[in-house]
């Protein structure tokens, strides 16, 4: 294990061993429809995450041990950037957001109402803004 994977953990996959979060992988562009549909009953977290990048893991890692949201308080999904660049640039065009990387959105009734990026992703901030 190398010094970067030791400090940020390593980044070919998503999530950390015990997360609370039980993401939902988010793969496919018709999903983005789904995703809209859904925001009308529950709000939706996109987090997009480079699995090349240990700022993105990181930032990753951090959201997840702060997050303490509740399965029927909001639907997660997370996007694997690298593999899935087409649904990356869709969200960024569906949602009117400048791409950014690692990236939070939070999605209600169909509009990103909150998006950040790198060290401002805090699972607090998306808590108060639900």
């Amino acid at each position: 294990m190398g010094v970067f994977d030791k400090l940020f953990g390593n980044s070919d996959n998503k999530g950390t061993t015990g997360s609370a979060i039980k993401w939902n992988d988010l793969t496919e562009l018709k999903q983005l429809d789904t995703i809209v549909e859904e925001s009308a009953e529950t709000p939706v977290i996109i987090f997009k995450h480079s699995t090349r990048c240990p700022v993105s893991r990181m930032a990753l890692k951090n959201f997840e041990n702060e997050y303490s949201l509740e399965e029927d308080e909001v639907k997660p999904y997370f996007l694997d950037l690298i593999q899935y660049r087409d649904v990356s640039n869709e969200i960024a065009s569906r949602f009117n957001v400048v791409h950014q990387s690692p990236q939070i959105l939070l999605i209600k009734n169909g509009q990103s109402i909150y998006d950040t990026s790198h060290g401002d992703i805090d699972a607090g901030v998306v808590k108060e803004k639900i």
